[in-house]
């Protein structure tokens, strides 16, 4: 059963970076496509960004292009999500999970504690 930590949230203002790391456990991580999602209050959890099992490919949802920089470490277990030029409407609790490439659906069912990113304005 893959466990995941997710951590670095925070309070910053609007404009702010943040870097956010998440670190699972399991052999399997480098076989794996891991996914960055969050899910903003009141609404649904959805794919923020995603990134291939060696790095090589990374896509990300519309609204993050240009401010946000997934990458992973195979060697560390770890996968990170830079946060740049933050907005208000990036408030959410961050969460990542083993995925699917091309779907974004995820491998395990079960998911981290998140991480909360508040942005203020």
């Amino acid at each position: 059963q893959v466990q995941l930590v997710e951590s670095g949230g925070g309070l910053v203002q609007a404009g702010g970076s943040l870097r956010l790391s998440c670190a699972a456990s399991g052999s399997d991580f480098s076989s794996n496509a891991m996914g960055w999602y969050r899910q903003p209050p009141g609404k649904e959890r959805e794919l923020v960004a995603i990134i291939s099992s060696t790095g090589g490919l990374k896509r990300y949802v519309d609204s993050v292009k240009g401010r946000f920089t997934i990458s992973r470490d195979n060697a560390k277990n770890t996968v990170y999500l830079q946060m740049n030029s933050l907005k208000p409407e990036d408030t959410a609790v961050y969460y990542c999970n083993a995925a699917n490439y091309f779907s974004a659906r995820t491998v395990n069912n079960d998911w981290g504690q998140g991480t909360q990113v508040t942005v203020s304005s």
